[in-house]
This record gives C-alpha cells, sequence and structure tokens, in this order.
C-alpha cells in the first residue's frame, strides 16, 4: 500500500487505541494513523499498522510486519497497550487509490470493536459511516467469528501476557493452567 506522506497532526503514545479512532471521528479526518504495538514501542520490534481514514471513518488496515490486510491486519495489531501514534491528514484524492483496494478495506467498525473495548466508539462510528459502508460490518463479524484460528490466537495472547504480568508481579503461584 503507498500512501503519501501526509501533514503530522500528533503523535503520542496512548494506552488505548480508540483515542486515536475516537479523535479521528470527532475531527472528521481524511488521513491515516500509524500505529506501533507495545511490542514495537518496548522491545524494538517492526509491527507497524496503518489504519486509513475517510471523514473519520475508518477505511483501510494494512501490517507492515505481516504485510496482510483488513480484518487480519487489525488482528495482528490487536493486543494491550500502550501504542506509539502518528496521526497524519491528508487530501482525499491523495487516498483515492489506496482506498481502491478491496482486500485492505475494513468495515466502519471494525477498529474499534478489535483494537479497543469502547462499545460507544464502534456505535459512534457506525451511527457516523455512510450507508453504503454499513453492510461491511455484518460480514466482517461473520467472518471474524468463523476465524477460529484467530480468536484462538487472541486468547492465546492474553493468556501470555497475563501470566507475564503475574510473573512480574509475584503472582504465579495463583495462575489456573
Amino acid at each position: 500500500m503507498r500512501i503519501p506522506r501526509g501533514d503530522l497532526l500528533r503523535s503520542r503514545v496512548v494506552d488505548d487505541p480508540g483515542t486515536t479512532l475516537s479523535t479521528a471521528l470527532d475531527r472528521r479526518l481524511t488521513g491515516y494513523a500509524v500505529f506501533e504495538p507495545q511490542d514495537a514501542v518496548l522491545l524494538d520490534d517492526e509491527t507497524r499498522g496503518v489504519l486509513t481514514f475517510e471523514a473519520g471513518i475508518p477505511t483501510l488496515a494494512y501490517c507492515t510486519d505481516t504485510d496482510r490486510g483488513g480484518a487480519d491486519a487489525l488482528n495482528d495489531l490487536a493486543g494491550p497497550g500502550p501504542y506509539s501514534v502518528d496521526l497524519y491528514e491528508l487530501d482525499r484524492t491523495d487516498l483515492a487509490e489506496a482506498h481502491g483496494a478491496d482486500d485492505l478495506r475494513v468495515p466502519p467498525g471494525l477498529p474499534a470493536e478489535r483494537l479497543t473495548a469502547d462499545r460507544d466508539l464502534v456505535t459512534r462510528t457506525r451511527e457516523a459511516a455512510p450507508d453504503e459502508r454499513l453492510g461491511d460490518d455484518a460480514d466482517a463479524v461473520a467472518t471474524f467469528l468463523e476465524d477460529e484460528a484467530g480468536i484462538e490466537a487472541i486468547r492465546e495472547q492474553a493468556r501470555a501476557e497475563a501470566r507475564a504480568r503475574a510473573e512480574e508481579w509475584g503472582l504465579t503461584d495463583a495462575l489456573d493452567d
């Protein structure tokens, strides 16, 4: 995916990617965000994800590390914070070619659903989305629920992170394997 460099609006480390998604929605931003999850921030990992927006509505997702797009890219980025996030504004015409890539498209509410636990943000995003984009959401949810390997990968990642935190806090005796 080739996107010209936009005008940097903000660069932050956030605990919840929902902060960035909400900012894009409230500003009705046309542009993109570059997300670097915890592993990239703390362990010098190369994982980065790009999420584009049109009038504040998420449109495309792409993970540079795995070279996957769409819902798969969101799965690659999902995890606990912190995230380093750069938010860019870009003219709609500069995104037109990228937004034509159907294999990278995401339903409007899916990024908020996968990257944050903020149900209100999911609802606000879906309500703000154009009607022609809303049909994508039902298909994405069905696809996600059918992806047993993806769901198990998310569960395993959560278990590993819980084990690591329990060990860090000296609570390994309290774990129930």
